[in-house]
């Protein structure tokens, strides 16, 4: 039998263990992650704001939805705390076991609570709680599963061995879109409007017990057995995480140099492109998921190949460069997708842009009514994602391509945007253009490949073994969290206040830049970082 050596000079295992370790492990972050993200990927469609959060504002329910999405983000800080502490102190198979079970049961759970429309205030409540219990458990997954493979895998080989893992995450957002597919395609669209929408939450029952059934077979960590074994666990690993010598700045390192990074650059790459082509570029739902799906699919191999290059020329230097070409191709590739996504559309807002000129032209998105009539035009264009620029006057007065409209009332606006050359309708790109659209987000996934592939390598050689669970989890999942989970809402309060549908972007490219900087200065350098144990 092919034997191989782990690393930290833990026992040796079969190859076919080694296989299992990987496939069990990843298999399980995908139907995590799926469990997590089945949630937002209905959140961009509406029918999550529209069923648990109507408001009688599109606007509104669509950031409420968003809102529901960042609080399981919020609360992964605490599961990384308190899964962590489990990690580090009982072992890192059992603890995922737990999280696992945790999360595939709320994620049923939200298949199940019935519409606000029935059960009032009561529903929008639950939702939220079911979003906090799939935060604390994400917060325990991840750094369970990295850790757990990383400390399976032969000397030299860890970046190539974990990048799995990475691919993983993005395997639970293309699995998410494959089974909204799926499900609608076999029902009539009134079906799925009213209930079928919620199968896939339901069907999360079924990825729980495949991943327990795979995860059952596997034994515990050799690092941690051996640590047992010799009596060196923590004796608080959260507590140890902050008083570790030089423990601190790898956490500061962890936080805002990669995780918050990391993190903003694949949310944009996946949600926020999801969100752009169903909302401002007026894309199809079904053609704007499915172009999504496969173009997050095609991208899978750059986690792979990053993660492998890492092993070979460090880890520092694939996310530095990564870093680096997002702030200066993010906008452009945005503006790619823009102009292939809705041709006539965007040559509509370039030939004919709507200025809105007034005396104050105070806009809330949260607001049901605007508080003067210039604060109510901008909440019409922005209902129907068509930018616009403002402009302090004594009067209020709109104009669309140089020419005054003089007919302010909806009605009236919809027919001089019509006349204008702006397509008010849902678009299905021409063959030609959604190559261009999957060209760019291929590159958009390459750019995350290169942030993301070699992570939970570097995280799990970042920290000691005895504290690594905790010291890894804490960083990632506030920097994950807070930066990346708050991504969808903040990016598209953006939109929604200032009329620019590419606004959003600055926000990514702010959070990329201090992550720059941060990594840059204070990351180790050479083949890879410092490791402690």
């Amino acid at each position: 039998m092919t034997t191989v050596e782990t690393e930290e000079g833990a026992a040796p295992l079969s190859r076919q263990d080694i296989r299992l370790v990987i496939s069990a492990s990843s298999l399980g972050t995908i139907f995590e992650w799926y469990d997590f993200f089945i949630y937002g990927t209905l959140a961009a469609s509406g029918i999550i704001g529209r069923t648990f959060f109507p408001a009688g504002n599109e606007v509104v329910q669509t950031l409420l939805a968003w809102a529901g999405f960042a609080v399981g983000f919020g609360f992964r800080p605490l599961g990384a705390i308190v899964f962590g502490y489990l990690g580090d102190r009982l072992g890192r198979k059992y603890t995922f076991l737990v999280t696992i079970t945790l999360m595939g049961v709320a994620t049923a759970g939200v298949g199940l609570v019935p519409s606000a429309a029935s059960i009032g205030l009561a529903a929008p409540a639950i939702i939220l709680t079911l979003r906090i219990l799939q935060g604390l458990a994400l917060g325990g997954e991840y750094g369970g599963a990295a850790i757990y493979v990383a400390e399976h895998a032969p000397p030299g080989r860890a970046g190539f061995y974990t990048s799995f893992i990475q691919a993983s995450v993005a395997g639970g957002f293309i699995l998410s879109l494959i089974v909204v597919l799926v499900a609608k395609a076999s029902m009539p669209d009134a079906i799925w409007q009213d209930w079928g929408w919620r199968l896939p939450f339901i069907f999360s029952i079924v990825l729980l017990a495949v991943s327990l059934w795979m995860r059952l077979k596997l034994s515990e960590s050799p690092v941690f057995k051996k640590m047992k074994a010799s009596g060196e666990t923590a004796g608080n690993p959260f507590i140890e995480s902050f008083t570790y010598p030089g423990n601190l700045k790898r956490l500061f390192v962890a936080l805002f140099g990669i995780a918050a990074g990391l993190t903003v650059i694949w949310y944009t790459s996946m949600f926020s492109v999801l969100a752009f082509l169903q909302g401002p570029m007026r894309v199809d739902e079904t053609a704007a998921q499915v172009i999504t799906g496969v173009g997050a699919a095609a991208g899978l191999g750059w986690f792979i190949l990053f993660g492998w290059l890492s092993d070979r020329v460090g880890r520092k230097l694939p996310i530095v460069i990564g870093y680096a070409l997002t702030l200066v191709m993010l906008f452009p590739l945005f503006w790619v997708i823009g102009a292939a996504a809705n041709p006539e559309f965007a040559h509509a807002a370039k030939q004919a842009p709507v200025v809105v000129s007034g005396p104050a032209c105070h806009y809330s998105p949260f607001k049901q009514v605007q508080d003067d009539s210039c604060g109510q035009l901008l909440d019409f264009f922005s209902k129907k994602g068509v930018a616009y620029t403002t402009v302090q006057a004594p009067v209020t007065v709109v104009t669309i391509g140089g020419e005054t409209a003089f007919d302010t009332s909806p009605a009236g606006l919809e027919k001089a945007l019509v006349a204008s050359g702006y397509n008010l309708g849902k678009v299905v790109p021409s063959a030609g253009n959604i190559a261009l659209i999957l060209l760019c987000i291929i590159v958009l996934t390459a750019l995350s490949g290169m942030t993301y592939g070699s992570v939970a390598a570097l995280l799990s050689e970042l920290f000691p073994p005895r504290i690594r669970y905790s010291s890894m989890s804490i960083p990632y999942h506030i920097g994950t969290g807070y930066f990346g989970g708050f991504l969808p809402f903040i990016s598209q309060y953006i939109v929604a206040r200032t009329g620019n549908p590419y606004g959003g972007l600055w926000y990514t490219l702010a959070v990329v830049a201090m992550a720059l900087i941060v990594t840059v200065t204070m990351l180790p350098g050479g083949k890879r970082p410092a490791h402690h144990g």
